[in-house]
């Protein structure tokens, strides 16, 4: 679908208000060619929600990886590896970065299951899955690919990502440190009982609480997902517009921090 003019900017509400250092960060940063997968899907993931053999043990070994995941998102995303647990209705919830040798064959299961392939579109061989990370993991921190521990077990993959620097960018007004969110939830037994909302209020939180310079955290799942769509709106984020990106058409969801406690 070819893409549409970007929305209007609201008087008074959307407007670019760059000092001179943002201006020149954007402008050398530029825009990856390509974008995100199907942002903000709450209802895929992995049929039995599991971990192959030599996986995971209920998460515990991630605890040591700090240190060297910190190494990976630099300063654009204010080091994710380092952001607190939350505390959630659901659970005690923790966002640890990805590790491509670690953890490429459990999101390869997930991203091969139908719900999650209809929207991510990453199914195939395990091939597949690395070069998506691979390309997070090896680029300038834009984007940090995570595992979303609930109680210790790895459950959910989330990209966090600077969408004031994303190709989204040219498809809505966007804000220096517009901090963007994609999700999945691997187990079926996680799904359409409230999880993905607890967690992107919990993962709006986080950003918020450790983004002092984001103003906003963004999503755009496919107009087509209802059931994240839903997510997005119970978890706290607004419907802003509907927008044609390269790939898909999308509802442009925002959390607002000025809002954060109200919605």
């Amino acid at each position: 679908m070819s893409p549409t003019r970007p929305p209007a900017d609201p008087p008074g509400d959307d407007t670019l208000d760059l000092r001179l250092d943002e201006l020149v960060a954007l402008l050398e940063g530029g825009h990856p060619e390509g974008g995100h997968p199907e942002g903000g899907h709450p209802e895929g993931g992995h049929p039995e929600g599991g971990h192959p053999e030599g996986g995971h043990p209920e998460g515990g070994h991630l605890k040591g990886d700090r240190p060297t995941a910190e190494l990976l998102d630099g300063d654009l995303l204010d080091s994710v590896a380092s952001w607190d647990p939350a505390v959630t209705p659901v659970g005690t919830f923790r966002l640890v970065p990805v590790r491509l040798e670690r953890d490429v064959s459990l999101l390869a299961g997930w991203m091969n299951d139908p719900a999650v392939a209809a929207f991510w579109e990453l199914s195939g061989p395990e091939a597949v899955t690395a070069e998506h990370l691979r390309a997070q993991l090896e680029g300038d921190g834009r984007s940090v690919p995570c595992l979303g521990l609930l109680d210790a077990t790895p459950m959910s993959y989330f990209e966090i990502y600077r969408a004031d620097l994303d190709p989204l960018a040219r498809h809505y007004p966007a804000r220096p440190h517009d901090t963007g969110i994609h999700l999945l939830i691997g187990g079926v037994t996680d799904r359409g009982r409230g999880v993905g909302t607890a967690l992107l209020r919990a993962v709006a939180d986080l950003v918020l609480d450790h983004r002092p310079r984001c103003t906003r955290v963004v999503a755009e799942p496919d107009i087509r997902n209802t059931p994240s769509v839903s997510a997005f709106l119970n978890g706290g984020f607004r419907y802003a517009a509907e927008v044609d990106l390269p790939d898909k058409r999308a509802a442009l969801m925002i959390r607002d921090r000025a809002l954060r406690h109200v919605l």
